[in-house]
């Protein structure tokens, strides 16, 4: 799994991203699994993720950041890149961010796919 770890800060929010190859939920669920076992990840406020999987098609979660997996589809599905999760993480810092949390997302997802080229 790659993990950038902290992209951003913003309003004492903090954003991270990770990803890595997958072909199925159970390899979703494995990865997300295995990003949890680090403890600063496990006590993350949202792990919000995507995938284009080739044989089921886009998955997504929000893990109460609504809206947040379907950025990160949306820019997976623009790329093409199908058969990676794209995972957006956020502690979150006390203060509402609005829409500027989508643009984050969006730094993130960004920050992911060119560590990735």
């Amino acid at each position: 799994m790659l993990k950038l770890g902290q992209i951003l800060n913003d309003r004492g929010s903090k954003y991270a991203v990770s990803g890595c190859p997958v072909s199925s939920r159970a390899e979703i669920d494995a990865a997300l699994k295995l990003l949890k076992r680090e403890k600063s990840y496990a006590k993350a406020t949202h792990n919000t993720w995507g995938a284009l999987l080739p044989e089921d098609g886009p998955l997504k979660a929000d893990d109460g950041e609504s809206g947040a997996g379907m950025v990160i589809l949306r820019m997976l599905e623009r790329e093409e890149l199908a058969g990676h999760l794209v995972i957006v993480t956020r502690w979150y810092g006390g203060k509402h961010l609005g829409g500027d949390r989508f643009r984050h997302v969006q730094t993130c997802v960004r920050s992911y796919l060119d560590a990735l080229t």
